[in-house]
């Protein structure tokens, strides 16, 4: 029934109907709700039988379990801030929901907004790739980043990281980590510190002696103090269930992991470039290990991977389909210096203890370049055959 409603309606947005200034917005709502008859004209970056809002679809629903414990990890930090500890995981997950709720909102409906207004504007078909930038933005956020700031950085992402490269399929950098980067730079006491992770810590209500500090900012705070050890308040196990301070999607491995099975089941994502930063972060972590200058390059390697935003990153950062490398020699050589990057910028510099944002988006940019040589590479060996078999 509401296909035939759809189709009774359609002529009216078409060329020469009432409504064909909306033509835009009306094929946004169509082709989310149906599959299209018709294939990608521009930006294409995804050649398969599943049309690009299926697949931004099946990148959510990895995010899902990140984001639900994120929610939960929000009360439960803000209720330990307080000293309330016999709380039920309903109760920290209802106040989490509410508390990231309207970050999400924010995100989409701005996001969203100059979406379909470039859209208009232009004539074109509406991008579908916000779907997973307006929730990603959201979990890659302090908890009590203000709702503007979210609102003027969603805003930076968009017109500055998508809209003025030609929209999705064109883009050069991760809209999303442009979003945190922006905020980063812009308004940095609201993204760098550590009253900022836990909610409400700012109120000035919680118990005496709570800092709130992630375990990075710990880490970075025992090499500026040059303590003969490192000072972790948290253990190997509460890293990986992800019950410590952060941003919302970034704490839990447990659930990062579950959401990178999701994509690699259904294939959407790169396994090379998943496993690669991976390898890269903890080939470098062996590397200061084997330096051994200081309690940061001492640290066990595996800590990086399960520390920060290094998993989110690779799992559902530097996987973007748009802004990473495209061929299959560059997919492994782009992981692995992502991963290498991160690690680096985290332990030469510890006054800014996550490196994974600036390594995805400096690769990013070095992406084009690694595919250019792989592919000359590959002419340089046919050439080469070539030339013998012609002999």
């Amino acid at each position: 029934m509401l296909r035939k409603y759809i189709d009774k309606i359609k002529p009216q947005f078409e060329e020469g109907g009432r409504f064909s200034k909306l033509h835009s917005t009306f094929d946004a709502f169509e082709t989310f709700l149906y599959v299209p008859n018709t294939v990608t004209k521009s930006g294409s970056h995804i050649r398969d039988v599943i049309e690009l809002k299926r697949t931004m679809s099946v990148v959510v629903i990895a995010l899902l379990p990140a984001l639900l414990f994120g929610m939960y990890n929000v009360g439960l930090q803000h209720f330990r801030a307080m000293g309330m500890t016999d709380l039920t995981v309903m109760e920290c997950f209802g106040f989490g929901f509410w508390k990231v709720l309207p970050l999400i909102i924010v995100s989409y409906v701005v996001g969203l907004g100059i979406e379909f207004a470039f859209a208009q504007v232009r004539g074109h078909e509406v991008n579908e790739g916000f779907l997973v930038s307006g929730m990603l933005i959201p979990m890659i956020m302090p908890v009590d980043a203000p709702l503007w700031m979210v609102a003027v950085s969603t805003a930076f992402a968009v017109i500055i990281g998508k809209e003025v490269f030609g929209g999705t399929g064109m883009n050069v950098f991760n809209p999303a980590l442009l979003a945190r980067a922006f905020m980063f730079f812009a308004y940095t006491p609201y993204i760098s510190g550590e009253k900022i992770w836990i909610a409400g810590m700012n109120a000035g209500q919680t118990v005496d002696g709570y800092s709130g500090a992630t375990p990075l900012t710990e880490i970075a705070n025992s090499i500026a103090e040059k303590a003969p050890a490192l000072n972790i308040s948290s253990s190997v196990c509460d890293w990986i269930v992800g019950t410590i301070p952060g941003s919302i999607g970034e704490t839990s491995f447990i659930a990062i992991m579950i959401g990178a099975a999701i994509l690699l089941f259904t294939g959407i994502a790169s396994w090379r470039i998943m496993l690669s930063v991976f390898a890269g972060g903890y080939l470098m972590g062996l590397l200061f290990n084997a330096i051994g200058l200081n309690a940061y390059m001492d640290m066990p390697a595996y800590y990086h991977l399960l520390l920060g935003g290094f998993a989110f990153g690779a799992v559902f950062m530097a996987t973007d389909p748009v802004t990473g490398s495209q061929t299959g020699t560059g997919k492994f050589i782009y992981g692995l210096l992502i991963g290498a990057f991160a690690v680096l910028i985290r332990v030469v510099n510890p006054g800014y203890p996550e490196g994974m944002m600036l390594s995805i988006l400096f690769m990013n940019a070095m992406a084009p370049i690694i595919d250019h040589y792989v592919v000359e590479a590959n002419i340089r060996r046919r050439n080469r055959r070539l030339k013998k078999a012609t002999k």
